[in-house]
């Protein structure tokens, strides 16, 4: 009589599930890539705005500058990252309630530009995470450091859409999806390779 059994080693059904619906779920997010620093016009002008998807990510980039000689004078760009409610988000002030995401202040890492990284969802095990709700919005302001020059105020705004049908990001910067590999069109071949990698025996 014929029956499906483990192997000794074998990876456990709920594994596998879970582990295929990560990759799932990585395959269908977006990485929204933001460059913050003042060349940026978009920042600048304050009419920066992103759709997003709850599981997509934001990644922002800070300053980045390879070496001493490519600063053209004065200061590297220094700044911290504030998640701001919408009245502080009309002028860059540090104000009751809002939060420190992020501070841009290693302009000549060794690995190269600084990137954060915030995932767009709805629970966070993480203390320092952040939690999104859909159809809400989110916004984010810089203030310069003690230590780099001063800065003209940077804004972003970040609209969570409420269904997964979204077009996505309707930023005109480059918004890429995590992997060009990874796209929805080749999901069934890597998933049944995955499947087919699974140690099951009859």
């Amino acid at each position: 009589m014929g029956f499906l059994m483990w192997t000794p080693g074998a990876v456990p059904a709920w594994k596998a599930t879970v582990f295929l619906f990560n990759i799932i779920s990585a395959v269908v997010a977006k990485r929204h890539v933001v460059y913050w620093n003042s060349t940026n016009t978009r920042l600048t002008s304050g009419d920066l705005s992103i759709e997003v998807n709850l599981n997509d990510y934001l990644d922002i980039y800070c300053p980045y500058y390879p070496s001493e000689e490519t600063l053209d004078s004065g200061l590297p760009e220094t700044m911290a990252l504030y998640l701001v409610g919408e009245a502080s988000f009309q002028g860059c002030v540090e104000t009751r309630g809002s939060i420190k995401r992020w501070e841009c202040n290693t302009p000549h890492a060794p690995f190269g530009p600084v990137r954060f990284s915030e995932k767009i969802q709805r629970f966070t095990p993480f203390s320092l995470g952040f939690e999104f709700l859909p159809g809400r919005h989110y916004y984010y302001s810089s203030l310069p450091t003690d230590e780099g020059p001063p800065l003209p105020c940077m804004k972003l705004r970040v609209t969570v859409c409420c269904g997964p049908k979204s077009e996505g990001s309707k930023q005109i910067q480059d918004t890429t999806a995590q992997s060009s590999a990874c796209s929805l069109r080749t999901t069934p071949p890597l998933l049944l390779l995955i499947l087919t990698a699974l140690p099951w025996t009859t």
